[in-house]
């Protein structure tokens, strides 16, 4: 159950940092929920340095720190394309 979870947050946190991020359109779900899943690791990391607690479940906060890291992964894969 918990891996359907992962994958159902990682969707949503992905969509909706695509949708910031304004490339909705070029990726499909599999890379939402790609992008969704690294992007709670890497908020979970960012928010932790920054003395808070990352991740903490299913729940509105989780969701908040998974974007924010989905919003910085998207943000570098967009910045070493460039290059």
């Amino acid at each position: 159950m918990d891996i359907i979870l992962w994958i159902v947050f990682g969707a949503l946190a992905g969509w909706i940092a695509s949708m910031v991020m304004g490339t909705n359109a070029q990726q499909g779900a599999i890379a939402n929920i790609v992008i969704g899943i690294l992007g709670a690791i890497i908020g979970g990391f960012v928010v932790s340095s920054l003395g808070g607690s990352g991740s903490t479940g299913f729940n509105l906060y989780s969701l908040l720190v998974a974007i924010l890291g989905a919003v910085i992964l998207i943000w570098i894969m967009r910045f070493v394309r460039r290059q």
